[in-house]
């Protein structure tokens, strides 16, 4: 396998892992607070990529160095500010219309970050793909926008879509120089976690103690939060920004069939044809990066 295909691979496991966190917090405790449980995710997740740090050739020595870094201070400050972004939009609008324009605004985000932060020129192949998955993500979200609150909640649904691409890019960047697939994560959620841990204060946390809580804390942190950006990070090594955040609409896509398989959620014929249009994105966006020739996907970065 290529480089650039297993790149692809990687976001796409990374997108799969995202894609099961909804499931997995809708099988924990229902007292488990949304907020909390964000703030939760990134702190395990940061605790278990330390633990194993050393076991994977890196060294937690490295960390303080990064947090120096420009680029490392986005990366933790989009990782912190995803949280309370995500889940005030979807307790103002509603969880579909909140995913949809949160999950939806990532790419194109992406994008123009990703353009003129690393000079990664977006492609007419790169627009249509997105354009295709964006409008089939739309589509799987009709007649689920149960909203009907302020629209102003849409202002930090375009929040969390940003973050997540700001750290993408930033990440990027770091990937592109010397820091490692671990180290950027590591760096990432230990700091945004500690940036978060005040506003734990206010939540309620009795439901941490339960064994389902456990688990889905654990679940969370584990495999959505510190295996997922591994993956992620060691993918978006070899991809540029937008086509990787384009790639990553696996998670929707993961996200609506573990709800129908294992939520009994129903699907109706026209969301069915929303997923199938966001598949249809995502193979024409593999496809035709698949196919690049490396150094038209991977110019010097300049940020």
């Amino acid at each position: 396998m290529t480089g650039i295909r297993a790149s692809i691979l990687l976001v796409v496991v990374a997108g799969v892992l995202f894609g099961t966190a909804g499931t997995a917090q809708s099988l924990g405790p229902t007292s488990a607070a949304p907020i909390a449980v964000g703030i939760l995710r990134i702190q395990v997740g940061a605790l278990a990529l330390l633990a194993v740090m050393p076991l994977l050739g890196a060294s937690r020595r490295r960390l303080p160095a990064l947090w120096r870094r420009p680029q490392i201070l986005v990366t933790a400050v989009a990782a912190a500010l995803y949280q309370p972004c995500f889940f005030g939009a979807v307790s103002s609008v509603g969880v579909a219309l909140g995913t949809l324009v949160a999950v939806g605004s990532e790419p194109v985000f992406a994008g123009l970050l990703g353009w003129v932060a690393l000079h990664h020129r977006p492609t007419p192949s790169w627009l249509v793909a997105t354009a295709i998955a964006v409008a089939g993500l739309a589509l799987r979200s009709v007649g689920r926008l149960e909203g009907g609150g302020d629209l102003v909640g849409l202002v930090p649904a375009l929040g969390a879509g940003l973050c997540s691409a700001c750290y993408t890019v930033a990440a990027k960047h770091q990937l592109d120089r010397d820091a490692t697939a671990i180290e950027v994560p590591a760096a990432s959620f230990v700091l945004g976690g500690l940036l978060l841990a005040p506003l734990l204060l206010g939540q309620p946390l009795a439901w941490v103690a339960s064994a389902s809580g456990i688990a889905l804390v654990g679940y969370l942190g584990i495999a959505t939060m510190a295996l997922a950006n591994v993956v992620l990070a060691r993918g978006i090594h070899g991809l540029p920004p937008g086509p990787a955040a384009t790639l990553m609409l696996t998670d929707p896509v993961v996200a609506t069939l573990l709800g129908v398989v294992v939520l009994g959620e129903t699907l109706t014929p026209l969301a069915g044809l929303g997923v199938g249009l966001v598949l249809a994105g995502l193979v024409l966006q593999g496809l035709v990066v698949a196919r690049s020739e490396p150094n038209d996907l991977e110019p010097a970065p300049v940020l």
